[in-house]
């Protein structure tokens, strides 16, 4: 079985609907596939997906007395109208989900570990909780999807440090050697947040070569995979070569490009009507990216557990810019036809620009407001 799980350093990034769909494509596909909503305390997968808020799910499983036997789990697994696709609701609804004891998280890998499918999608809550990391680290080969903006990015690289320092707590194990010295830089907190990667290793290398060699290689298997959402602008796809310089520098791991998707105004029509945009308009430019993406994981369903070489990873970069540089003129002759055709009309085009040039402007004030923390911080280093 193939786990995928896919998560954000932020919420709003559109995470949920690249599950959602994603999940959708592969069954289509003939993949037998299980999408679960691991976005405990904040679960509404099934508004996306159309399917009816569900009586129980991953809440009642872990709440109930029965909790650790695999007929209750069963029970919350449930079918859907799509063939090949089963769905495992979050149950928001239950009190302190959001924040399960390590005990109840163990018990849950554990089903979703012996689930019967393909694919096991994992719809993750926004953010670096420890669980939320625990359930990425479940797959080597996660899914981060993150938007251009400046935040976006930012969050999407911190989420994978964090990621990285949770694997290497992993390995290191408690009362060795090398988890005292990562417990010494984490009390002394500047040295943790400045510390690169490489230098941790090699300083561990020399005080636990053993733990060493266990962390070195789950490193080199650790190859999470970038999705770029919500594009304005073919230059957008340019600001995920960003976050893999920083991650090669900082973290000492080379994400794979996914590929890129663009902001669609029709995904908020396919929500409001709870149906998967690729079934709603499978021809739109937002719902054939998705294809794409889902051809992608297919087509690497052999090479899973192999790293990939330096020239693949590049090459898929490279593969993405040209991506968006198609779809952006995809999506100009979409809507051009649709003009002219009379299915959009001259108002609803300029609502659309409108609503763009909001986001825009909150873009401008974000960015002018960085800028603004960023000068003040300076200026205070440079007083002190």
């Amino acid at each position: 079985m193939r786990i995928v799980p896919i998560a954000s350093g932020k919420g709003g990034v559109g995470k949920s609907m690249v599950a959602a769909n994603l999940a959708v494509a592969l069954s289509q596909a003939g993949r037998r596939t299980v999408l679960a909503d691991l976005d405990l305390g904040a679960s509404n997968l099934h508004l996306i997906l159309g399917v009816t808020a569900p009586k129980t799910g991953i809440g009642t499983f872990l709440s109930s007395s029965a909790g650790s036997s695999a007929a209750s789990f069963d029970s919350v697994v449930l079918d859907t109208d799509y063939p090949n696709l089963r769905f495992i609701p979050g149950d928001a609804e239950v009190p302190g989900l959001a924040n399960i004891k390590p005990s109840q998280k163990n018990q849950l890998v554990k089903r979703l570990l012996s689930i019967d499918a393909d694919y096991l999608i994992l719809d993750l809550g926004a953010g670096t909780g420890s669980n939320i990391l625990d359930f990425f680290l479940m797959s080597t080969h996660g899914v981060v999807v993150t938007a251009p903006t400046l935040t976006a990015t930012l969050n999407a690289y911190l989420f994978l440090k964090n990621a990285v320092f949770r694997l290497l707590y992993g390995a290191f194990g408690q009362k060795s050697r090398a988890f005292e010295h990562m417990e010494s830089l984490r009390k002394d907190g500047a040295s943790l947040r400045t510390a690169y990667i490489p230098a941790i290793l090699d300083q561990v290398r020399d005080i636990d070569p053993e733990r060493w060699a266990i962390a070195n290689d789950r490193m080199a298997r650790f190859r999470p995979r970038l999705l770029m959402n919500m594009l304005e602008d073919p230059k957008d796809a340019e600001k995920a070569q960003k976050i893999r310089r920083s991650c090669k520098e900082y973290l000492n791991i080379d994400i794979e490009h996914l590929g890129v998707l663009y902001r669609d105004e029709l995904q908020d029509v396919a929500l409001g009507s709870r149906i998967p945009i690729i079934r709603y308009k499978p021809q739109s430019v937002l719902s054939q990216a998705l294809y794409r993406t889902a051809d992608k994981l297919m087509s690497s369903e052999d090479e899973e557990d192999m790293s990939l070489s330096l020239a693949e990873i590049e090459g898929g970069y490279r593969t993405a810019e040209l991506e968006a540089e198609a779809d952006f003129g995809a999506k100009a002759a979409y809507v051009e036809e649709l003009l002219s055709s009379g299915a959009l009309t001259t108002g609803e085009l300029v609502e659309a620009i409108r609503g763009q040039q909001f986001d825009i402007d909150k873009l401008r004030r974000e960015n002018q407001f960085l800028k603004y923390k960023l000068a003040k911080a300076l200026g205070q280093g440079f007083a002190g």
